[in-house]
């Protein structure tokens, strides 16, 4: 791994190039064996611990030449591996929650499995809750899985960034295996139809939602006949 390879470049001060890293944390459960790691890691370098917004611990004022000793330390993977491939996929709790309707972790994990760094137009957000209640702000994120007592819904195009963009509702009424089928679906023809450096909610307005939920269904049903 090169030096600063997967390390973020911090805001430069009176020269001093320091880095942050994001290790890999599906769906944000990290065992104590993990975080005593990231908390030796941390003495070892003299850097700060930082939880973030997307279920991850960052580690903060890493020298260029400490970024992959500290990946190797941890033991740990990337958490993202290009700007323009899927970036995380942030799980609500899932079934040990009470509000729960759907077993959104179990969808959520194998999402995460299934997606983690493939590569697409732009940087690309994965959110899954087992409710309505909107945790991991999965409104704003391009790709959005919910649930009620009927099954899940699927809904994508949304956006927290410089140009704020409320999901669309793409599906519902989904078993796990329709919604997981689902979410490829909207993947797929995200990366078939958009070039690169468009977001998937820019796609959908060029495109029309009407025109995109159609070729989405498309694939979606022959994926479900393979």
């Amino acid at each position: 791994m090169p030096q600063a390879a997967y390390g973020n470049l911090q805001k430069i001060r009176n020269g001093k190039r320091l880095y942050s890293i994001t290790p890999r944390i599906p769906g944000g459960f990290v065992s104590a064996a993990n975080l005593e790691k990231f908390a030796e890691v941390a003495r070892k370098y003299k850097c700060s611990i930082k939880l973030t917004s997307g279920q991850r611990i960052m580690l903060i004022g890493l020298k260029e030449d400490e970024v992959a000793m500290a990946y190797e330390d941890l033991g740990l993977d990337p958490a993202v591996k290009s700007h323009y491939s899927v970036k995380n996929v942030e799980i609500c709790p899932g079934e040990i929650c009470k509000r729960s309707r759907q077993n959104s972790l179990a969808l959520g994990l194998k999402l995460e499995k299934r997606f983690y760094g493939v590569e697409a137009p732009n940087r690309t957000k994965i959110g899954v809750i087992g409710c309505l209640n909107g945790c991991t702000s999965v409104h704003a994120k391009d790709i959005g899985v919910l649930a009620n007592e009927e099954g899940f819904i699927v809904v994508a195009g949304g956006s927290a960034g410089y140009h704020p963009r409320l999901s669309d509702k793409i599906a519902e009424n989904l078993s796990e295996e329709q919604a997981f089928a689902m979410v490829e679906a909207v993947y797929d023809y995200y990366c078939e139809v958009a070039p690169m450096g468009e977001k998937l909610g820019n796609t959908i307005d060029r495109i029309g939602l009407d025109k995109f939920k159609k070729d989405v269904f498309n694939i979606y049903e022959n994926k479900l006949h393979i």
